[in-house]
């Protein structure tokens, strides 16, 4: 499923990784890995929080077969639970501007947006 979320890394990359990989969560459906999800806890400052640490979702992924089931909402009930486990207040994720399906997602599960940014980068 990582591989899947992430098509850009080859499994040998996302191999090398593991020891630096969030804290990931598998849910099953009909006995079998259904979706994923990738969670940290940020000490930084998250764009329109107040409070730390936050709980982070990385990265959320259901396999084709299983979505429109509610697995995914019921992924992202999970990591506002795990999150508040954590001491966290807070509960924040993020998605690319041009990622549609993504945004109208982290809306229908509850999310607000709370800023748009487009990252500059320069080489030296």
């Amino acid at each position: 499923m990582c591989n899947a979320l992430w098509q850009e890394n080859t499994v040998e990359q996302m191999l090398a990784e593991l020891p630096n990989l969030p804290n990931e969560f598998l849910c099953y459906a009909e006995g079998k890995p259904a979706g994923l999800v990738s969670l940290t806890l940020r000490h930084d400052y998250v764009e329109g929080t107040e409070t730390s640490p936050v709980g982070y979702l990385e990265a959320i992924y259901v396999k084709p077969e299983f979505r429109g089931q509610g697995i995914a909402r019921k992924l992202v009930e999970f990591c506002k639970q795990w999150s508040a486990d954590q001491g966290c207040t807070e509960f924040a994720s993020d998605c690319e501007l041009h990622n549609e399906a993504s945004r109208l997602f982290h809306n229908a599960v509850g999310f607000t947006e709370a800023n748009r940014i487009i990252c500059f980068t320069m080489k030296l």
